[in-house]
C-alpha cells in the first residue's frame, strides 16, 4: 500500500508493475528501490521494477538497504535523488519502513527538524526511534 509521508515523498511495502501504473497516476516522478535484489526471490526484482518505471515515463533509481543499517552514501544517493526528482518520490523496500527511515536521514542531513520528521513519519504508519539518534545528530550537521 502506497503511504504518503509528506508532500514529496511516499513510501511502500514491495510493489509490483502494476503498482508502478498506480504511482504514476498519484503524480509521482521516480521510484526508488530500497530492497536488496534477491532479497525476497519471489518478489519483483529492481529490473522488473525499472522496466515497469521507464514505461510510465518514470525516473527510477536503486539504493538498497540490508538489514545491516544505513551507511553516509545511502543517506547521500537518497538526498540526490531527492533533490533531483521531477515530482514526489516513492521509496519501497519490504515494508516501506527501510525507505521512510533513508527519507528521514536525508530530510535531516538537508537540515529539516528532526521532531517534523518524526510526526510525518508517523502519521504515515513509521517510527523513527530506532534511528532518532542518528536524525538529531545529522540535523544538527554532526556527520
Amino acid at each position: 500500500m502506497i503511504k504518503q509521508v509528506d508532500a514529496h515523498f511516499y513510501a511502500s511495502e514491495q510493489i509490483g508493475p502494476g503498482d508502478v501504473a498506480e504511482a504514476a497516476r498519484l503524480g509521482i516522478g521516480t521510484i526508488v528501490n530500497n530492497r536488496p535484489d534477491g532479497e525476497d526471490p519471489s518478489a519483483p526484482q529492481g529490473n522488473v521494477i525499472e522496466a515497469a518505471a521507464k514505461a510510465h515515463g518514470l525516473a527510477y533509481a536503486a539504493i538498497p538497504v540490508s538489514h545491516a543499517g544505513f551507511s553516509h552514501p545511502q543517506v547521500d544517493a537518497m538526498a540526490a535523488v531527492l533533490a533531483r526528482a521531477d515530482g514526489p518520490v516513492l521509496g519501497y523496500c519490504r515494508s516501506g519502513t527501510r525507505s521512510t527511515l533513508l527519507w528521514a536521514l536525508a530530510q535531516a542531513k538537508a537540515g529539516a527538524a528532526p521532531d517534523e520528521i518524526a510526526a510525518k513519519s508517523a502519521q504515515a504508519g513509521y517510527d523513527v526511534a530506532p534511528i532518532r539518534a542518528m536524525i538529531d545528530a545529522l540535523a544538527a550537521g554532526d556527520d
